[in-house]
This record gives structure tokens, sequence and C-alpha cells, in this order.
């Protein structure tokens, strides 16, 4: 498949992952920017949905899920949804309207404050970066999935792209591979099916 994106749309998209790196102090101004229709042509978010296959009864985090882009997503094919960020004011612009079966949760930047045991799967999507020690940090998700859950990683691959931070930012897929497992996790499936990220999916070993 052949993705096409317009001049324009990509200088936005451009502007867009600036300010997602670099949050305006304004959160309605940051929601906008996240919320742009125009996102959608490349981040695909029906494709990523329909490849986490998420069940009725699943329960998902989403860490770092800004204004809900995807947590409300999931929340109309999951269970429950936690909406997992440290910006308050980017969960109260979350909350509104939000489904019942979405919960936002403050949390600290070094613990996601999830429920042991309570989730299947914890996503990311250009967020991981932002994570400082990453190896504590994946610890504590081991401790929150139940058996058998994942951690579903999305994010910019590490060359020139149109969107998306700085190259040096970002974080190649090998890195991340060997990150989780070093920190117990296998790589279970790697899917190239978004023009700029990478698709990485990885199970706890018990």
């Amino acid at each position: 498949m052949r993705f096409f994106v317009l001049t324009f749309a990509s200088m936005a998209l451009a502007a867009q992952t600036a300010h997602q790196h670099h949050p305006p102090r304004d959160a309605a101004e940051y929601a906008k920017i996240l919320e742009d229709p125009k996102r959608d042509s490349w981040q695909l978010p029906h494709v990523v949905v329909t490849q986490l296959g998420l069940k009725p009864d699943e329960v998902v985090a989403d860490i770092g899920s800004g204004t809900g882009y995807f947590a409300r997503r999931f929340a109309k094919h999951a269970g429950k949804v936690y909406a997992v960020d440290i910006d308050e004011r980017l969960l109260t612009i979350s909350r509104k309207d939000a489904p019942v079966n979405l919960e936002t949760v403050l949390a600290a930047p070094d613990d996601p404050k999830l429920p042991a045991g309570g989730v299947d799967t914890v996503f990311f999507c250009d967020v991981l970066h932002h994570v400082e020690n990453r190896p504590a940090y994946y610890r504590k998700l081991s401790k929150a999935l139940k058996p058998g859950g994942r951690v579903v990683i999305v994010d910019f691959r590490k060359k020139p792209l149109p969107i998306g931070p700085p190259e040096g930012m970002k974080l190649a897929e090998a890195d991340v591979v060997a990150e989780f497992k070093a920190a117990g996790f296998r790589l279970s499936r790697m899917l190239e099916v978004l023009p700029y990220q990478y698709f990485l999916e990885f199970r706890a070993e018990r």
C-alpha cells in the first residue's frame, strides 16, 4: 500500500508533532492540535484499532493518552479503558463527553499508577521516548499486566520523516525490542501497517 500526503497537510502535521514534543501552555490549544482531523491521514487510527483486535471484556491502558485520541476509540471496543497521562488539564478535556467505560488516571512521570494485575493491553503511541528510566518503568508495567497481557508500542521510525520528533529523540525498533527483552518481555508481533511508525507487540515472559 502506498500513502500520499498533501504538502499542506505535511506542513501542518510537522507543526503538530513539534507541539507534541514541546506542548503549548494552553491545554485547549494543545487539545486542538492533538485532535486535528488531519492527524487521521497518517496516524490511521482505524488500522491501529483493527490490528489490536480488542475484545469486549478487555482492559486497556493508554499511556500518555493526552486528550483521549486513542482512548475514546478503544472504549468503543473494549470493556474498560484507562486514559493515563501526567497532565491533569488534558485528562479534564478527555473526560468531557467520554464513554462511561473510560477512566482517567493522573500518573507520575515514573509510575503509570495502574492497578496490579488489572490490565490486558498497555498501549503507547509516540510517548515511549519521553519515559525516563524505562527499565524500571517496564517492571511496573509488568506488574500491571494480567497473565498473558501485552504491551503495544506505536512510535516513529528512527529515520528522516516529514513528521515526528527530531531523529535524535526517536527510538529505533531494535533498541525498543532489546529494552523490552532485557525487562523480561518477548516480541510477539511486528507489523508494517503505518506510513511513518512501527507497531510492536510484547508479551511478558512468565
